[in-house]
């Protein structure tokens, strides 16, 4: 049984996300508090195995209040926030800080019941993932960009990478790696709707190579990472010799939009050889089947190993399918794949 403390300023929030998380047989709710300092006594008495916490509250922000807590006494965090601009930036931030999971409390894009199905999930992979690894990787320093050498030649494989909880940072860790001339890369994070388009421009910040998130037509090319936009697919289109995205609708994939494996799908039918697949950290068995079918269409593919997952869920998924032929701690993704593109070639297998 899973004990969750609600932590939320509205006493409405605090009823409706409490009696919606006690729907799930697996998940307790053992209290509430409307704000920090009352959170911290019931933290102290109740000994939460998560918390969910909204980011604008009184006396003690959000954000505040996770750093201290990160600090003292760690526990997996769920941030539940709505979706402005101002809390988009403060959810990047609650992630760097070494929260687990963000989900918007608002989110026209989807039903009620579908958001709190969503919460409830959340808090189920919160529950599961390493908090000692989200802090590990928040304490990471990405690559120095003045010390990372271009390719030699422009690549002209086109990278897929997947990635839920945990994922955030290790994208942080793995895209440092990357010069200016990079691959042309695709990326499905697990994310709500807005919330990406933060992301991607955190990423932007911190990368030598150009991030954004994606908009349907764009242009792969090498140089550029496209980030697919929170709530909407993403796949690749063939457009003649060129390669563009498709930014679509449609259905949820193993309850997820965008779906890792709608997008791995998409490369393997397209490019299939020239592609490479990377599954990284994350809850559930989103893009094994996608990186399973980008092996059998001839790419490379790439799963991070459980030593370093904050969640070993997505990428175990893929090693039990044998959909992985390189089994890699996340600090030794970006080099292996810089190796790869600086010696074209099939490298050894790994597992």
């Amino acid at each position: 049984m899973i004990k969750v403390l609600v932590v939320d300023d509205s006493a409405v929030a605090r009823q409706v996300l409490a009696k919606e998380l006690s729907k799930d047989p697996g998940i307790c709710v053992v209290g509430t508090a409307l704000d920090p300092y009352v959170a911290r006594d019931k933290i102290m008495r109740l000994s939460p195995d998560v918390l969910t916490l909204d980011i604008g509250m009184p006396r003690m922000d959000g954000i505040t209040f996770l750093e201290k807590l990160m600090k003292y006494h760690p526990l997996p965090v769920v941030v539940v926030s709505s979706l402005t601009r101002e809390n988009s930036e403060l959810a990047m931030r609650a992630l760097e800080l070494g929260a687990v999971e963000v989900v918007s409390k608002d989110n026209s894009a989807t039903s009620r019941r579908d958001t709190f199905v969503l919460i409830r999930e959340k808090v189920k992979a919160a529950a599961r993932a390493d908090i000692s690894k989200v802090i590990d990787t928040r304490g990471t320093e990405s690559i120095e960009r003045a010390g990372i050498k271009p390719l030699a030649e422009t690549p002209q494989m086109i990278l897929a990478i997947g990635a839920s909880t945990g994922g955030t940072e290790a994208l942080r860790l793995l895209l440092s790696h990357f010069p200016a001339n990079g691959p042309a890369t695709l990326v499905v994070q697990h994310m709500p709707e807005q919330f990406t388009s933060f992301f991607a421009r955190r990423l932007d910040g911190l990368c030598a190579i150009e991030v954004r998130e994606a908009r349907d037509g764009d242009t792969v090319q090498p140089g550029r990472v496209l980030l697919a936009p929170g709530d909407w697919h993403m796949v690749l289109h063939k457009k003649g010799p060129h390669f563009q995205v498709r930014v679509k609708g449609g259905p949820m994939v193993n309850h997820q939009r965008p779906s890792v494996d709608v997008l791995f799908g998409s490369v393997a039918r397209n490019a299939g050889k020239r592609s490479i697949g990377v599954l990284l950290t994350g809850m559930g068995s989103d893009g094994a089947k996608g990186l399973k079918s980008m092996r059998d269409a001839g790419a490379m593919t790439i799963a991070q190993d459980e030593s370093t997952s904050v969640v070993y869920g997505m990428p175990k998924a893929a090693v039990e399918l044998d959909a992985a032929r390189c089994i890699l701690a996340l600090p030794d993704i970006g080099p292996k794949l810089l190796s790869m593109l600086r010696k074209p070639g099939r490298p050894q297998e790994n597992k």
